[in-house]
């Protein structure tokens, strides 16, 4: 018979474009691979790779005591029933309810803090229950892996993680750059600026949207394009914003897509004004595609490209900053912009291979069942 390794996360949309790669080297070592995640529409795509999927209640946002309860329980009797070698967790949810009850139940685990979210870059109250939480959640893990220094540094600091715990730093969720091809510059005419992003402030949304006006007053041309779903919360602030620079001819909004590759390619360049990351994975992937890009200089963001070389940095929270990184880029020679875009897929190919992510945790894994 087999052995289990479970696999706990929050969105199954994002573990399968992901993390899909990690699932499938995993059940090719001869494990039996068992999935917990909310069924948003992919899970049909995760059972299709040969895992074995358990539908979860969670709220991936907020913090109802009743409703995490249940999911600390669920996550004890799935833990109970699987009989897991070894649990991978992911995001804060997971990491922290997932964790205590491997913890409870003595079963091996490997976090991975994909960012430190909104609730722990703001503090106050709030701040110091997460961080109580998660020194619970991770403090018995086998290894805790992190997306960039700048949110291990902090977790340790804040005593989330021990400094004597065993850490690693992995490019993100790194890009597959076979699935992620390199594609030809679009010819030269009207500039195509492309942002990725869930509608919500933190993914500087609101500073977009000032650039897309002022930036389309000068160069009428310039077209920005938006891609990505809105957060209920915030989406009655955002929403008739962007629907009124839509009829404007501002920008054009898609919504939630899973296309875009497609988008990449047609684009000139790809806008992420986002104020905190683990390591986006939309500079990733447009990087790979050879598109320059216009990003924050933050943690999680500046590690992907090479400011001035692959893409262009600007002050985050800053919309005068961003509409400056965006003239500067409008300023560039045709043939300049699609050197960045050569520099920016090489950048990634050196240092943000998905491979190298299986390869950690395939070795991670190795070690749980070696001690």
């Amino acid at each position: 018979m087999r052995e289990t390794i479970l696999v706990l996360a929050n969105s199954d949309s994002g573990l399968y474009d992901f993390r899909r790669e990690v699932l499938t080297a995993l059940m090719e070592e001869g494990y039996c691979v068992h999935v917990s995640v909310p069924d948003t529409g992919y899970v049909g795509k995760i059972r299709a790779l040969g895992c074995v999927c358990h539908d979860t209640q969670m709220e991936r946002r907020g913090m109802n005591p009743q409703k995490d309860l249940k999911l600390f329980s669920f996550y004890l009797r799935l833990i109970k029933e699987t009989k897991p070698v070894t649990v991978l967790t992911y995001t804060i949810k997971p990491n922290v309810y997932g964790g205590i009850a491997c913890r409870l139940l003595q079963t091996p685990y490997l976090a991975n803090i994909t960012g430190l979210g909104t609730t722990l870059e703001h503090g106050g109250l709030l701040q110091k229950l997460i961080v109580f939480l998660y020194r619970q959640g991770l403090k018995g893990a086998a290894c805790v892996f992190f997306q960039n220094r700048q949110n291990r540094d902090f977790m340790v600091e804040k005593g989330c993680v021990s400094r004597k715990a065993q850490t690693e730093i992995l490019p993100g969720s790194g890009v597959n750059l076979e699935a992620h091809k390199f594609c030809p510059y679009p010819p030269d005419g009207a500039v195509r600026f492309l942002s990725v992003m869930r509608i919500m402030e933190d993914k500087g949304i609101g500073e977009l949207l000032t650039a897309a006006r002022a930036i389309h007053a000068e160069y009428p041309d310039v077209i920005f394009e938006i891609l990505g779903a809105y957060e209920e919360e915030t989406r009655q602030i955002y929403e008739p914003q962007i629907r009124d620079l839509q009829e404007q001819g501002f920008v054009r909004y898609y919504g939630y897509r899973d296309d875009v590759p497609a988008f990449y390619e047609s684009c000139q360049a790809v806008i992420h004004p986002s104020y905190h990351e683990g390591m986006s994975n939309v500079l990733q992937e447009a990087a790979a595609a050879g598109r320059p890009v216009i990003a924050s200089n933050i943690s999680g963001c500046r590690e992907i490209f090479e400011d001035g070389v692959s893409g262009i940095a600007f002050a985050p929270r800053d919309a005068a900053a961003l509409c400056g990184a965006i003239r500067t880029f409008l300023s560039l020679s045709y043939a300049d912009r699609v050197s960045m875009g050569r520099r920016a897929r090489l950048h990634v190919e050196q240092g943000f291979d998905r491979r190298n992510v299986v390869e950690a945790y395939r070795k991670a894994v190795q070690k749980i069942r070696s001690e």
